[in-house]
């Protein structure tokens, strides 16, 4: 059988056998490399959410059923698994931090605290006496001053305003602002002091979460 001139010859058996092959051995990497990340999923939401020593490269090629060596291969270490399991996370929770607008930032700040209710918490270690009396202390403190500026509040409204003060007079706040965001000590206060402004102004308005 002849070739039309300038046609390409028809691929042979070989040709076609090994672009199947290759399709195939893409498909199966492919799969392996999401056997890998669903089981780095699964194990880090066994785990406090900030807490991913669990997440290593030998826990989750026994729970994917893969070698250490195939981990390696996919992902390029612990690291590279991290990563993955990571915006595997964000996916899930439908945040992309490459398009974030302020308009977003509430429905975004919702959905991750829904991605954050499914992973295993363990109980918290029991707080030192001192230190858990000055936190219902604290608690009992914002809870009245909420309830002296804004009586017709009700205890549940009164509650979660008291709640969200509480975030804001709190020693893990400041070392946030100054840990990850870099901000110098009157940074960081003048910065907590303006949330907490906002949100009196809001409770003095009749305003508070619902």
């Amino acid at each position: 059988m002849g070739v039309t001139p300038g046609e390409p010859p028809a691929p042979t058996d070989g040709a076609r056998r090994r672009r199947y092959d290759s399709s195939g051995r893409r498909l199966q990497a492919a799969g392996t490399r999401q056997r890998i990340v669903d089981a780095g999923v699964s194990l880090v939401r066994t785990g406090p959410v900030r807490d991913w020593r669990l997440l290593t490269v030998r826990a989750v090629a026994e729970r994917a059923g893969v070698h250490e060596r195939t981990v390696y291969r996919h992902l390029g270490g612990e690291r590279g698994l991290h990563d993955a399991v990571m915006r595997r996370l964000q996916e899930d929770a439908g945040v992309d931090l490459d398009q974030v607008r302020l308009a977003d930032v509430a429905d975004i700040t919702a959905r991750a605290f829904d991605a954050v209710s499914t992973f295993l918490r363990p109980p918290a270690p029991p707080l030192d006496p001192t230190l858990s009396d000055i936190a219902e202390r604290r608690r009992e403190a914002l809870l009245a001053a909420v309830g002296d500026a804004a009586p017709s509040l009700s205890p549940a409204a009164r509650a979660r305003v008291a709640a969200a003060l509480d975030l804001l007079w709190n020693v893990a706040t400041y070392e946030s602002l100054v840990v990850n965001w870099g901000f110098a000590h009157d940074e960081a206060v003048r910065t907590a002091v303006w949330m907490v402004q906002l949100v009196e102004a809001a409770v003095r308005a009749g305003e508070a979460p619902t």
